[in-house]
């Protein structure tokens, strides 16, 4: 009878000791398994990451390629994106000239009041946000109205009064927070998803200003509808930008067609941008069988092209290694 208590005694500890052990196989197999998919998308990323930056690259210098070749241009005119195909996935490149935004240093506080509405910015605060950044870059050897706000700031802020260098400075300028100034995620008026508004993104003042402004013409083919708004551009003509926007980029024969029938001659619009753009790629990697990647990378760069007396080639002033796009 002790024998057999003793064979049962070994025989469950021996089913306990194997549950034991399957436990902790198990435990290390999902660990490994974890950090395999870990290890891989890391890899995924780094490798749409390149492929990113190799369009970035690519689109730079066809744009230089386009202007000493106009009559085979690799890139046609008037473009706002392009789409690369390579072996290993395809990228979707944008071209963000500076001339599609407001001038940060010569737009008026009615054109900037206007901006941030758009915005949906409430219009007290939207009031006082354009009055500070008018006080922010004019001259004043008095001080200005806010230079008690700013001195309680942690760390101190001193307005330059001698315009805005960096969009960046938005930030300190009293009444503008993060949300308004990089934008946010607001609920869709008519996009669902699984029963709920979808969320779609809600530019901020980063999209829709800049310190690059040259002639205060807005390119009608890049600029946002905050921008299109506040340069007095009336909500269904806005509409009706948008529209054509879609189908086909706006020629110089086009927007003259366009103006002419809208009747928006006196609005600040043009074709075309500056020297200075912002060209931004978002890559995904080609799976095998064909199928794409739901993994992304976008990174964009801030170029400024030379002219053609001056070489015809181009400095970037700013990498941007992660980036947004829709």
């Amino acid at each position: 009878m002790r024998t057999n208590n003793r064979r049962g005694s070994a025989l469950l500890a021996v089913m306990w000791l194997s549950a034991a052990l399957a436990a902790i196989a198990f435990s290390v197999g999902l660990t490994v398994r974890g950090e395999i998919d870990r290890a891989s998308t890391d890899i995924d990323s780094l490798r749409a990451y390149y492929l990113a930056r190799g369009a970035v690259q690519r689109a730079a210098l066809e744009v230089v390629w386009s202007l000493w070749n106009p009559s085979q241009p690799p890139i046609p005119p008037y473009s706002t994106q392009i789409r690369y195909h390579f072996e290993s996935g395809d990228a979707l490149v944008e071209f963000l000239p500076e001339s599609g935004k407001l001038d940060l240093n010569t737009a008026s506080p009615e054109r900037l009041n206007r901006l941030l509405l758009a915005l949906n910015v409430e219009p007290g605060r939207a009031a006082e946000i354009a009055t500070a950044i008018a006080d922010w870059r004019a001259p004043s050897p008095n001080g200005g109205p806010f230079d008690a706000y700013y001195l309680l700031q942690k760390p101190p802020v001193q307005p330059p009064r001698t315009g805005f260098q960096e969009i960046e400075e938005l930030l300190s300028v009293r009444g503008v927070t993060p949300e308004i100034y990089y934008g946010g995620y607001i609920p869709a008026a008519t996009q669902r998803l699984n029963g709920e508004a979808a969320l779609v993104r809600q530019p901020g003042l980063a999209d829709c200003v800049t310190v690059y402004g040259s002639t205060g013409l807005v390119d009608i083919n890049t600029a946002s509808p905050a921008v299109l708004l506040a340069i007095g551009v009336p909500p269904p003509v806005v509409g009706m930008i948008l529209q054509q926007r879609r189908i086909a980029p706006f020629t110089l024969q086009t927007f003259n067609d366009f103006v002419g029938a809208t009747g928006i001659g006196g609005a600040p619009l043009r074709v075309g941008g500056n020297s200075i753009v912002t060209i931004r790629a978002t890559a995904r990697l080609r799976l095998l069988g064909g199928r794409f990647s739901d993994m992304r990378r976008t990174v964009a760069a801030q170029i400024k092209y030379l002219s053609m007396k001056d070489g015809g080639g181009f400095h970037i002033l700013r990498w941007y290694d992660r980036a947004w796009s829709d």
